[in-house]
């Protein structure tokens, strides 16, 4: 279903969750759910994975995730602000530990000149409870490259945080 690199790298977070014992949640916006999708394709998941947010409107990352409306009406839902506060409210409202959340514009419309097609923004929080931020510009390399990198991305900073 999904590549082999993609693949690779979600056995890898299930492996390091389950040598740590860190359940994982995810908060996925022009993702989709691809990153908690990747991890569950792999049989065993459910002993790493305790959840995964969609939320696509700002109104789901208020009420499913607890970020503040001041965040983002001052910096937009594709903001390192409002990537860090999803993956913070991705461990606050799960039973995981260490979270992942992406936000960005996928394409092919729905960019600006400040955020253009291919800008996403990741946060991670490791069970040591640090939060990481990560910004790409992709480019406009199509809305479905953009979506598989940003999987990617994803999966290697999650398995940094449960490692941490």
């Amino acid at each position: 279903m999904f590549p082999d690199d993609i693949q690779a790298a979600a056995e890898a977070v299930i492996e390091a969750g389950l040598k740590s014992g860190v359940m994982v949640a995810t908060a996925e916006s022009c993702t989709g759910g691809l990153v908690s999708g990747a991890i569950t394709a792999i049989a065993g998941s459910s002993a790493v994975l305790d959840c995964g947010f969609v939320t696509y409107s700002n109104e789901a990352k208020v009420e499913l995730l607890g970020v503040a409306g001041e965040l983002l009406e001052r910096f937009g839902a594709v903001s390192e602000a409002v990537a860090r506060a999803m993956a913070q409210g991705a461990v606050q409202r799960s039973r995981a530990s260490a979270s992942v959340s992406i936000t960005g514009v996928a394409g092919p419309g729905g960019g600006s000149i400040e955020k253009p097609v291919g800008l996403v923004h990741f946060a991670a929080v490791g069970r040591d409870g640090v939060v990481v931020h990560d910004e790409r510009w992709f480019g406009d390399i199509g809305r479905e490259a953009v979506r598989l990198e940003s999987v990617r991305v994803a999966l290697a900073m999650l398995l940094r945080a449960v490692t941490a």
